[in-house]
């Protein structure tokens, strides 16, 4: 179990109320609905101001040096993006993959970490924080928002400020407050394919010094694939949400907060579609076409939108995440002592179909985990004329247990043997490996940040951090054949025995290590008129030491490579200089940043070309880079319109990767010796090169040009003799190609697509209810694409979401 604090280097953003009508709040948000940088800031049009306490201290936005976009939880709502995976629609510099809630991948400006399959071993480059309680497990991110006040993306290291470290920045989720007035909310959803969602919300006093708030939610939604084998459809929306919060603030100066949470997802998830096959180095025979005709199987549909599929082994992804914090405010002279105190834990139940297919290659798939996490952390904040600083303390604890299960089935002897034994199912059938894992992880850290105006337009913002962190792992495989016999591996040859280690070898593992770590940022600003300001920042900082969780790679005579047990912490150094604008008497913002962050020991996923030895381990690249451009433009000449535009330049490449998993096009052969070239794909007897040398591709998931835009326009109206405004709102993104695999392939390359949404309705002081529809054009396009195992070229795929549409309906009190 493991003890974490509160959110990360992220800057709290709060929303002050002035006194405006209920009408015109609502009628701004959706047209704003990514609040970029350029959108958090006074707004005479709208009345109110967004407020953030980055440098512990009140300020507008835009007066705040660092590249921020905030989201408000109406925006979210009227937009449809209800989890983190689906916010990235909203944030053009976030990108978020999932094939399913543990193997998510949460990344900013291309970093975070790395593409593919997750292990428990390393840290998340990009920090999810909910009430400011980091989540150490990235599967929140395919959680319903629930009763969200508004959700802050931080582009950047962050570090010095708050708890846990984070080099590529970091998610800030804030939820509403209990009230000392009473007040609620209800919503409903209905919508196309049996979409049903229900939220509701009460917070009120119940005492002169005690509040209280309970929120709820519910959502389901049907499949979008259909599953022949199992005649029902899966990946559909399954989700139960709970979050109470008491308040006791028995004078201004101390406020305590207790809050606790549970979310629940049970739905028959995550499988794929047949999407293309491409050659590899294998042998003609030995590729997916050849096998799947030796075995007359015939695949339901090779066009991947007619989303069927039929693969044959049972699919869940029950999901637990739920918890409790703590949090102690206390105004002590001219600063402010906070303590937050939190436990969090995650229950993980899956079943997978890795094969893909409808053959019972791999027929059983699973690694349920459990995990537990225990975070304290205290700051201290001071704020003066001419200085500020914050300092602060945390401290993490976290255990994960896991429980792997794998299966061969009847058919994988003909899909990954030769010769007599391919012809032999009980090769390999009944052929399980079951592992026992454990992590307990431990960290702690010291951090402060400073604030010195030089003169009343100069800042100067100097920051570090100092950090321990150990990493204790177990890792032991069991192999038995499907006569129920324990596998030791070497086996003699001659025998079947090899052909069973070659899939599933026995092996155990015990890594363990502890770093220190020292980083630093330093950020100058200066305010060259009254509402432009530009800046200027640099930050040396690291992504902790990490272990390999999932097993070790094999050497030549099949003993597992200890020294591959650790790996390297990140080294990074990252630049950014931006500026900050409002004009228009502030009805109009433009903000723009330039950035680069070089990345030594990038801390990649990798494979050892052994069939089922492992699916892949951690190890170091030698260099990566990201730089781009970003822009956030917003204006709201009345408070009938309102418009914004956000877009993002990315280049993110590997400097230098010179023995990286080679692309499935390049992959499945002999190994290439020395002086010795690949042969063309599909080549018989075709060499393929133990590594290859990505230097200067892409990194996956990242797209050059990445846009987000929209606009609203409403019209007062009465509508039953009540007042209030009719509008019609529209929301749309566009990405460029991406790759979707760790070395870029032309197989798995997913080509550029902008979505549309829209939506109309009418809406009154306490009552909002519109129509809206997703994806108008009905777009095909995929989240993600993922490379078959084995070699053989089948690529499968997860198609995005069709059109959908439907009605909401919201009432307040």
């Amino acid at each position: 179990m493991r003890f974490h604090a509160l959110g990360p280097s992220l800057a709290l953003i709060t929303i002050l109320a002035l006194a405006t009508p209920a009408v015109a709040e609502s009628a701004a948000a959706p047209g704003s609905a990514v609040n970029s940088d350029a959108q958090a800031q006074e707004d005479p049009g709208r009345g109110d101001a967004i407020i953030v306490t980055a440098r512990r201290r009140q300020e507008t936005a835009q007066e705040v040096p660092l590249a921020i976009s905030v989201i408000r939880g109406d925006s979210i709502e009227s937009t449809g993006n209800f989890n983190v995976v689906k916010l990235q629609q909203l944030a053009p510099t976030l990108q978020v993959y999932a094939s399913n809630p543990r193997n998510t991948a949460v990344n900013i400006r291309g970093l975070g970490v790395p593409f593919g399959l997750t292990s428990d071993g390393f840290e998340q480059g990009v920090g999810i924080y909910v009430d400011d309680v980091y989540n150490a497990r990235v599967a929140a991110a395919t959680f319903d928002f629930l009763d969200v006040e508004q959700v802050e993306v931080l582009r950047g290291p962050q570090g010095s400020l708050y708890g846990k470290n984070t080099t590529a920045g970091a998610i800030n989720i804030t939820t509403n407050q209990p009230t000392f007035d009473f007040e609620g909310r209800a919503e409903v959803t209905v919508g196309n394919l049996n979409f049903k969602k229900a939220k509701a919300a009460v917070s009120g006093p119940l005492s002169d010094t005690i509040a209280a708030r309970i929120a709820l939610s519910s959502t389901s939604r049907r499949g979008t694939i259909f599953n022949v084998t199992s005649d029902r459809y899966i990946n559909a929306q399954n989700n139960i949400g709970l979050r109470g919060i008491l308040l006791f603030q028995p004078n201004d100066n101390l406020s305590i907060t207790l809050s606790g949470d549970y979310n629940r997802q049970n739905p028959e998830c995550c499988g794929t579609v047949f999407v293309r096959t491409g050659l590899t180095q294998r042998p003609l025979a030995r590729q997916y076409e050849a096998l799947a005709a030796a075995q007359s199987y015939r695949v339901v549909s090779r066009n991947p939108f007619d989303r069927l599929t039929d693969i044959d082994a049972p699919l869940n992804a029950g999901n637990i995440i739920g918890g409790t914090s703590l949090k102690v405010k206390l105004d002590a002279g001219p600063g402010t002592l906070t303590s937050i105190s939190a436990w969090r834990f995650w229950d993980w139940k899956p079943e997978n179909d890795r094969d893909f297919t409808g053959l019972p290659i791999v027929s059983a798939s699973q690694n349920p985990s459990q995990q537990d996490q225990y975070s304290q952390e205290f700051r201290y904040n001071y704020a003066g004329d001419r200085v500020d600083f914050v300092v602060g303390a945390f401290g993490f604890k976290q255990q994960i247990d896991t429980q792997g299960f794998e299966q061969q089935g009847a058919a994988s002897s003909r899909w990954n043997l030769t010769g007599a034994l391919a012809s032999n199912p009980a090769v390999l059938a009944g052929l399980t490996a079951r592992n026992t894992q454990f992590l307990k992880s431990t960290s702690a850290a010291l951090f402060g940040q400073a604030s010195w105006k030089v003169t009343n337009a100069l800042t100067i913002q100097p920051g570090l951090r100092i950090n321990y962190d150990k990493k204790s792992g177990f890792y032991q495989r069991v192999v038995t054949t499907g006569a129920g016999a324990l596998l030791t591996c070497p086996q003699p040859t001659g025998s079947i025995g090899p052909a069973q280690c070659g899939v599933f070898t026995p092996q155990t593992s015990a890594p363990s290590v502890s770093d220190w770590n020292f980083s630093y940022d330093l950020n100058a600003n200066y305010k060259v008129a009254q509402d432009v300001l530009a800046y200027a920042s640099y930050a040396k900082s690291f992504k902790t030491v990490g272990i390999n969780q999932n097993g070790l790679p094999l050497d030549a005579a099949g003993v597992p490579i200890a020294t591959a047990g650790v790996v390297k912490p990140e080294s990074v150094n990252h630049f950014e200089v931006g500026v900050k604008t409002q004009f228009w008497d502030r009805r109009a913002t433009f903000n723009l940043t330039a950035f680069r962050t070089d990345i030594k020991n990038y801390q990649a996923t990798v494979t050892n070309g052994q069939l089922g030895v492992l699916r892949g381990y951690l190890a170091n690249a030698g260099k990566v880079r990201s730089q781009g451009l970003e822009a956030d433009f917003k204006i709201r000449p009345s408070d009938r319109f309102s418009a914004y535009v956000n877009g993002a330049y990315t280049d993110a490449k590997y400097a230098t990767f010179v023995d990286a998993p080679c692309p499935p096009e390049l992959a499945g052969g002999t190994t290439v010796g020395a002086g010795q070239t690949p042969s063309a794909p599909g080549t018989p007897g075709g060499l393929s090169p133990a590594n290859c040398n990505i230097s200067g591709q892409s990194l996956p998931g990242v797209s050059k040009w990445a846009v987000s835009y929209g606009a609203e326009v409403n019209t007062p109206l009465t509508l039953l003799t009540t007042d209030g405004q009719l509008y019609v709102g529209f929301a749309g993104n566009y990405r460029s190609t991406f790759s979707s695999n760790p070395s870029p392939s032309v197989y798995t390359n997913i080509n550029g697509y902008a979505l549309s949404n829209y939506r109309v309705g009418f809406r009154s002081d306490n009552f909002d209810i519109y129509g809206w529809v997703r994806n108008v054009f009905d777009v095909q396009y995929f989240d993600m694409l993922q490379v078959a195992s084995s070699n053989v070229g089948l690529i499968a795929g997860q198609p995005g979401d069709p059109r959908t549409f439907g009605a909401t309906i919201k009432f307040t009190f």
